[in-house]
């Protein structure tokens, strides 16, 4: 028989987590697709009751499984942990909030027996959320993908079932800077997109906080693309031809109309121009070097405090 982990990061989702139980219990039809699962709670160092939570509902049901991190380290790092984990046929990776409908794994199951290998959920409505957030989303994945080689997935996060072969891929890739959206496209292998609206958060509040959408952003753009780089050094091209203009026309008047005193306000915004267009640079050099310099470190990406599987004799030999 197939089998199949539903992995699930949470943190300080103590309102939600059962309730997210017992709605893939009732709404994916297990036994009729002849699938054996395993959910599976990474608790990514929650400071409320999620982790206590977490342990009734291992110790009630034999199919829940939760590894708790040592700390926080943020959702994407939480998402490694469940790839290394994993060792069944396919992996559904879906949020604690219910934002995720779990009925529509069981459209997702039948994608994959298709031949599919990553079906992607792909959100049409974002109830509960605010127009700002839905708009600079928008953006940054028109961005994204128009500076970027390999394509961008607009509104597709990672609500997605994955194939063997796509988690033992993304499993390979051990970065500590880490933007999982992009590698899913990076892996490649056969997608397929399913539409759904995503409904509001059952309970409590979005943890994605303004700054923390916007380093998510930087995370994305350094990490999946060179081209910031590069427009680094269009700038500086341009800010050079400006300048090789700009003597020419001084040259030319000053043969035709003779020499003129030069105005002070001139030459400080030129300063200035010029020595913003240094500091972007640098900074833009800077945040490449900063990546540079933790991937040199080969830290590993997160520490286990505590677990509790279904694979106990796996687990002991890692």
């Amino acid at each position: 028989m197939e089998r199949l982990l539903l992995a699930v990061p949470c943190y300080n989702e103590a309102d939600n987590v059962e309730e997210l139980y017992q709605r893939v219990v009732t709404d994916i039809d297990f036994a009729g697709l002849g699938l054996a699962h395993e959910v599976l709670f990474i608790n990514d160092g929650s400071t409320d009751q999620t982790g206590e939570i977490i342990k009734a509902l291992a110790h009630k049901h034999e199919d829940v499984s939760y590894i708790s991190l040592s700390r926080n380290y943020g959702k994407e790092t939480a998402m490694v942990a469940a790839f290394d984990y994993f060792h069944h046929d396919a992996m559904i990776m879906m949020d604690a909030d219910l934002q995720h409908p779990p009925v529509l794994v069981n459209d997702m199951i039948k994608l994959w027996r298709l031949g599919y290998e990553d079906v992607y959920a792909k959100r049409n409505k974002r109830e509960g959320e605010s127009w700002f957030k839905i708009k600079t989303s928008q953006w940054f994945y028109r961005l994204l993908g128009a500076i970027s080689r390999t394509p961008v997935t607009p509104d597709a996060g990672d609500f997605r079932l994955l194939d063997k072969k796509v988690v033992v891929a993304l499993r390979a890739l051990r970065e500590s800077q880490r933007y999982t959206k992009g590698l899913y496209n990076v892996v490649g292998f056969r997608k397929v997109a399913i539409d759904f609206d995503a409904a509001p958060r059952l309970h409590g509040k979005s943890k994605w906080s303004l700054f923390n959408l916007i380093n998510l952003a930087s995370e994305g753009v350094t990490s999946y693309t060179t081209a910031p780089l590069r427009l680094s050094t269009f700038l500086g091209f341009i800010v050079s031809g400006f300048a090789f203009l700009y003597m020419i026309y001084l040259f030319v008047k000053t043969i035709i109309v003779g020499p003129t005193q030069s105005g002070f306000p001139t030459i400080v915004i030129l300063i200035l121009f010029l020595g913003g267009c240094i500091l972007i640079s640098n900074g833009i050099l800077g945040e490449y070097l900063a990546r540079v310099f933790m991937e040199s470190k080969n830290r590993p990406l997160y520490f286990v405090e505590e677990k509790k599987t279904n694979d106990e004799q796996r687990d002991s030999s890692r």
